[in-house]
Formats: C-alpha cells, structure tokens, sequence
C-alpha cells in the first residue's frame, strides 16, 4: 500500500523528517518498507535556471545557429550558449539547463548537460524549448519567460513542480482500518501521543454540502440487508466529464494510479483517502430511475469494465434497474452503466457489503480491484454517508453540477460498536511489565476506544466498529503494547526454563531421529504445499474424486483441494528441480493427506522418499550410476534398522502408480510403499528419468517403535563365513533363499547376503546362480569345524528341498 506523505499531512500537522515518520509507523506495525520519491515531473528541473540573454549572433559557421551570452544569476561572468531556435533573442529571459543538468526526453531517457563545441563555438548550458523541459509538446522554439523575473530564480518555483515522498506500506491482511491515508493518519496520531507530540486529526470538511434541486430522484430498494446492510445513493446532474485538475492527478499519481477522468478520479481519491469504496453510474442508462440490490440470477451474463463477459452465480449480490444487473457490488462496475465523456448526470453510491460475500464473488471470478480489497476485509460501516457527501463536494469542485437529491441511506439495523472488558491485571501479565493505568486509558483514547465504565480491576471499553480485528481482551492489549512501543519493554536478565519429561518415542524426537538419518544419507527435506488441484486425482486410481477436502475460498482453481496423496507433491518440487539443471535428488517430506469419507473428515500423516538422478556427484574417480530400486530398498531399510523396527513381512507391489515396487508389513499393519514410479505419471510432470518414491505411514510406525532401548555386548568370539553357489530356477527369489536359510538355523545363523547373480550361457535354460554367503557365530564359544559342517549341510539340504536349489 502507497501513502503519500503530502496527503497524510493533510489530515496530521507534521513536520517531522520521513526517515522519522517511517520509523514511527514501522514500530506502531504499519511496516515501511521504502520511501519512494514523487516528481510531477521527471527530475523537478533541478538545475534548470532563469536566464537572461545579453547578446544574441549569427553562429560564424552554421546558417541555423546562434551564439548568446547569457547572465544565469550566479554573480559569475555570462556563459556562452550556442542555440538554435529561431525565436531566441537578446533580452529575453529564458530557462537554461546549466552544466551537469539531467534531463529527460519523451520516452524517460536522460541525458546529461555538459559543456561542448558547436561547429567550433564553445557552450556551456542548454537555453531549453517546451518539450526539452518536460512541460508540453511545443518544439518550434525556446519557451520565453517574463521579462519581470530574476536571473538565477529556479524554473522549479515558476512551473508549480510538486514534490513528494511515498511510503510503502507492508500492511498485514487484519488492519482493514489503516487501508487509507485517513487511517494510518489515525495510526500516526496516537503513536505522536505517546511521544508527547500532541496534535489533532484534521478531516475533510463536508458541512457545504446542499441539495440544490429535487429533479432526479432515484428509487432505491435493498432485497437482501445481509448482503448489504448498508447503502446511500445521490445523484448529481449537470457536470461536466473532463480531465482532472493538476493537484487532484498529482495525489493519484503518487500512489501509483493513472488518472481517468474527473469523476472517476474522484471516487479513487475518495477511496485511498477515507477507505470508502464509491461507483458512478451514468444516470442516464439506469432504466426507470430504480436501483435494486439483490444477488444475480443464475448463469446471468454480464460484462465488466474490463471488457471480460463473467457468468454470475446466484451467491453474487449486484446492482441492477429494470432490465438486469449494471454492477458486481462492491467488485466492478458495469461497461453498459459506466460514466462516459457524454456523462452529464450521474448516481453516486457509497454502500457496505458483507466482507464475506465480496470475498467469495471475487475469489469466484477472478477479481481484485481496489474496492474488493477493501470490502472484503471489512470498511468502516459507519463512514458511508460522509464519504459520499465529500466525494459529491469534489465532483462539483472539478466538474460542476448540481445535487439533485437528498441522500437515501438505507441503515435498517445499525452495526453497533462492541464492548470488550479489560482486566489490568491480564495486561501486566502478558506484557511482561506493569505500564500504568493512565498510561494504558491514555493510548486507548488516542485509538477511539471508549472508556465506558472503570474499576480497580479493569475498564469497559467500547470498540469503534471500523476496529474489525479489535474483538477480545487480547486484542485490546495488543493495541496497547504496540502504541506503547515494544522497543520500550524492559526485559529481565534473569532466565528462566522449564524442564519437562517426555518419552523417547514422542512424535517431534521421532521426526528428528529420522530427519538426522536421512540428511547423513544425503537427502534434504522438502515442504509443500498441502493444498493442490482436483486434477490430480485421474492419476490413481487409488483416489477418488470424492473424497477430496474442497476449499471454500479457494486462493486459485489449482489450489482448491486437500491432497489426498504426497506423491504429487514430489513429483513437482522433482520436475522444479530439474528444469532448474538440479537432475540429482534426494528429497523427504513430513506431511499429512487428507480426505472427505463417508464417515467424516481424516488426515493422516507420511513420511515420504523420493530419488532420482545419480547417486554421486560427476567425478574421474568414479563412473556415474544411476539410482536404483536396490539402493533405495536399503535406504528404507536402514532408516526401518534406526527405529529398530526389523520384523517386516514384504509383497510385491504393482499398481497404476508403481511400475514395480514392494509393501512391507508388520501382522496386518501396513508401514511402508515403495518402488519405481511409471512412466506416465513421470510424463504428466514433464519428468523423463526414472523416480524411486517411498510412503510410510507415519502412525503405524510409531505405534511400532519401542520406548526401550536394546542393546547386546559385542561377541568376544569370532564370525565364521561360507559361501555357496547356487543353481536356483529363474523363478526362485533371493528372499526364499533367505527365509529358507534362517529358519534352518536359528540361533548362530547371524547374517546372509546375496553377493553375485549371474544369468546367461552355460547354465541350463531356465535358471540363475546366486552367490550367497553365510555368517555364523556363538556368543558363548568358538565354532568348530564339525559345527560349522552340520549347519552348512542342513541349510544346503532345506536349500534344495524347499527351493530346488543345487551347489555349482
């Protein structure tokens, strides 16, 4: 938001420096984010002089030029100016760019003043032409001034340059009340209070206005007071649409708004500088002279001034006459009603409307204007009536006309101010330091608050009604604090903390075991978004168009659902990634997935993996490989290993999803998904290498990780391996091979790993060697031979019965 800081010392006689008002209003919470400097025009002249032509002749080498002397004023010797207009003359008093001067042409591109030569003549300055100086389109010579000024006088003073500095204001979405100047104005009064600069508010006068004839009367009707609990109307007739005046187009152009026409400027004026939002209609295109308020038909069409046809919704309050709709309320006006050069009467509004509806109508289209942003969040419903009288007194000072109706203000049921009690008490506690009582009833009168009865214990206060976000006590005290400055909160130099027992499989120390794991593995955590788009659902058949988590507001139609799955999520911060040349990833998220059942809503929490690139970086060391489905089952299986969840039971896993992949189990509680994502869904995000993605399901694994901690001496005696190669059918997994070998053995079998598989010719058609080795160990002595035989052939023997396995 853009304050212009001429315009906020209309309303607040100031004449601090902004560096310090910025300040100010950045510790009262209306942030400053910069100052921006405003020119009327493009560099203020700066440097640009009055000028007093001595001698004027003939250039000796240019048919076309001309050599002056010129007095600038400085008490230094005349300069000589080479020119070649054709109007320069001696005598004449003139505006000279002097040496080091910036000026700009049409476009905005500057070019600096320096001393040179003209066909051999020197020049020290520019005597400057309408255009050169930014004040007119004329070229056909010198502007020439009155002979009455001085030389030296600055051009800046005689062309009326205004000047001015803009404050960008980072303003939070609750402070409905300072989205003007009137309201930072208030803001800026109470924090100069508290500075014991004492000084009064200053509005803008409406006691001249008048009606001056009764002729054009508009009947306005209001069907539905929800929408619109508030609503005036005038009309004025007999004015003129024309280009603003210059003071009115400076104000705007400040802020950052082109000026349109007069009425037009107006209404904008009105709104940044009272926050009240106001529309024109062209009172000759209302049929039958009735305004009617009341929500559009279904499917109605309507174009805006935009120029864009919308489809209406019922749920969309409008105002209309006769023949149908003329504006989106409190969103955009009509083109059809809209005021035109040949506006000659017109039907001011100035209304509040329910922030909730606005807010749905221009989520709903598309829409964000200057008055949706600020109905939406809510106005003062109180300042209606005088912003429409001062809006009217503005018209006729810059268009003329005449009032031509007593204002209709249609208030059936007031929106009354709200009371709040404030406990002295609750505000010592909560900021930490005790303030004072007459402090504190001090900045609340300086903030319009209400002292309406008062006790030992605390104050009834009353809450103007345009303090939408002032509601309850700690919002009073929020008040308080921030006029009273938190810069001015003393703090202790004793510290105190709490200590608290908590079990070592709490959620958050689970989440970090984790976390610590994953990022020694290499991988970074991701976090998005848990809003996502409906479409996402063709994808899997896992999920269900219906069991999506709608938005009621939603922010954009690919943001207006709960996500049912993290997969989605992943795979865009992958395509992200990789069209950003970051093809080698290692990403894990915590999040939660949520879904609309038959039985009610359900949010459940993940963990989630996802790999895909190589698994080093590019090095001469080392050729590059790819990831895969192995490396990352031992990732899940090593991060299973840390939470000391071992017991798996594993199924293949293929779906519309995973190409090929695994689920791990323990009983029936499912913990773990994984596997190698298909292609086609890899395509819909544009991703065209291969992506490993794992879901755990966070619950379960915390259902299943222990409070106690286990731990075993490490065997004083030694490990024994042997190795078989096995002739297995092609259909034989390593996994049978693996069970198989356990349950031959199981006390001092402690390991087996599959280390070589080879397929291809010499073997019979039909099978595979794997290469497997076995570790055996006893805690309580050394193996011999004659038992490490017994168990090596009673494992090759279930080996071959079990699986058809034979030795090579």
């Amino acid at each position: 938001m853009r304050i212009s800081y001429n315009w906020l010392k209309q309303f607040i006689k100031l004449d601090w420096k902004s560096e310090e008002t910025a300040a100010l209003l950045t510790d009262l919470g209306l942030e400053v984010e910069g100052v921006d400097k405003y020119e009327s025009l493009k560099g203020g002249l700066e440097g640009v002089v009055v000028g007093h032509v001595l001698t004027c002749v003939q250039h000796p080498n240019a048919d076309r030029l001309r050599v002056t002397t010129v007095d600038l004023g400085d008490g230094n010797a005349p300069v000589q100016i080479v020119c070649g207009a054709p109007n320069v003359a001696a005598g004449q008093k003139v505006p000279v760019a002097t040496i080091g001067t910036t000026l700009y042409d049409k476009e905005g591109n500057a070019f600096q003043i320096k001393k040179g030569k003209i066909r051999g003549e020197e020049s020290h300055g520019m005597i400057c032409a309408e255009d050169e100086l930014g004040l007119g389109e004329g070229h056909d010579g010198i502007l020439v001034l009155d002979a009455h000024l001085a030389p030296g006088t600055p051009a800046a003073k005689l062309f009326d340059i205004v000047t001015d500095e803009v404050f960008e204001i980072g303003l939070t979405p609750n402070r409905a009340d300072a989205m003007s100047h009137l309201g930072v104005a208030r803001d800026l009064k109470a924090g100069l209070n508290q500075k014991n600069v004492h000084t009064e508010l200053i509005t803008p006068s409406v006691s001249n206005f008048r009606v001056d004839k009764r002729i054009l009367k508009m009947d306005i009707r209001v069907e539905d007071t929800k929408l619109a609990p508030r609503y005036c109307g005038v009309t004025i007739v007999g004015l003129t649409v024309k280009p603003s005046p210059a003071w009115l187009q400076n104000k705007l152009k400040a802020i950052g708004l082109t000026p349109k026409n007069n009425i037009v400027d107006v209404t904008n004026y009105v709104l940044h500088e009272l926050g009240q939002p106001l529309h024109a209609f062209d009172a000759a295109k209302i049929k039958g002279n009735k305004v009617i308020v009341k929500p559009a038909v279904e499917g109605t069409k309507f174009v805006t001034l935009d120029d864009v046809e919308r489809t209406l919704s019922n749920e969309d309050l409008v105002i209309a006459d006769e023949n149908g709709p003329m504006c989106i309320a409190g969103v955009m006006g009509g083109k059809a009603s809209g005021v035109t050069e040949s506006t000659s009467a017109i039907f001011l509004e100035s209304a509040y409307f329910n922030p909730v509806s606005i807010r749905k109508t221009a989520k709903r289209l598309g829409i964000s204007s200057d008055a949706s942003f600020r109905f939406e969040r809510g106005i003062d419903p109180n300042i209606t009536q005088y912003a429409l009288k001062r809006a009217a007194l503005l018209i006729q000072e810059t268009g003329g006309g005449e009032i031509t109706m007593d204002i209709e203000d249609q208030y059936p049921r007031k929106i009354e101010d709200h009371s709040v009690f404030l406990n002295f008490d609750s505000v010592t506690r909560t900021i930490g330091q005790d303030i004072g009582k007459e402090t504190i009833k001090k900045i609340l009168v300086s903030l319009d608050i209400k002292i309406n009865s008062m006790s030992e214990k605390g104050l009834g206060l009353v809450i103007p009604s345009y303090r939408v976000d002032v509601e309850r006590e700690i919002d009073v005290i929020e008040e308080i604090l921030r006029i009273y400055g938190y810069n001015n909160i003393n703090f202790t130099q004793k510290l105190n903390a709490s200590i608290s027992n908590s079990s070592r499989t709490e959620d958050y120390k689970l989440q970090n075991i984790v976390a610590n794991q994953l990022t020694a593995l290499g991988f970074n955590e991701m976090m998005a978004n848990s809003l996502t788009t409906p479409d996402y659902v063709a994808l899997s058949e896992n999920l269900n168009e219906e069991f999506n988590v709608q938005m009621l507001n939603p922010l954009s139609s690919d943001l207006s659902v709960m996500r049912q799955s993290l997969l989605f999520s992943a795979l865009e911060a992958v395509s992200f990634n990789i069209n950003r040349r970051r093809a080698d990833l290692k990403l894990f998220e915590f999040g939660k997935s949520y879904h609309k059942l038959p039985s009610g809503y359900t949010e459940n929490k993940h963990l989630t993996l996802t790999v895909t690139g190589n698994r080093q970086n590019e090095s001469w060391t080392a050729p590059q490989k790819g990831a895969d489905f192995f490396m990352f089952k031992g990732y899940i299986t090593q991060l299973l290993g840390r939470l000391g969840i071992d017991k798996v039971q594993s199924q293949p896993l293929a779906n519309d999803v995973f190409a090929e992949g695994v689920a791990y189990s323990v009983g029936t509680e499912l913990i773990v998904e994984f596997g190698t994502i298909k292609k086609p869904v890899l395509k819909h995000f544009d991703v065209k290498q291969d992506v490993l993605f794992a879901d755990f399901n966070w619950a379960a694994i915390t259902k299943l990780v222990s409070g106690k901690i286990k731990f075993s001496e490490i065997s004083k005696f030694p490990e024994v391996r042997r190795d078989l190669a096995l002739l297995v059918d092609y259909t034989v997994s390593f996994e049978n091979i693996y069970r198989t070998a356990l349950l031959s053995e199981k006390s001092l079998l402690k390991d087996v790993s599959l280390f070589d598989v080879y397929e291809g010719k010499n073997l019979p058609e039909g099978k595979k060697s794997y290469a497997v080795s076995f570790v055996l160990q006893d805690s309580s002595k050394t193996l011999t031979d004659e038992q490490i035989d017994k168990i090596m052939n009673k494992i090759r023997q279930n080996l071959e019965k079990e699986t058809g396995a034979q030795l090579r």
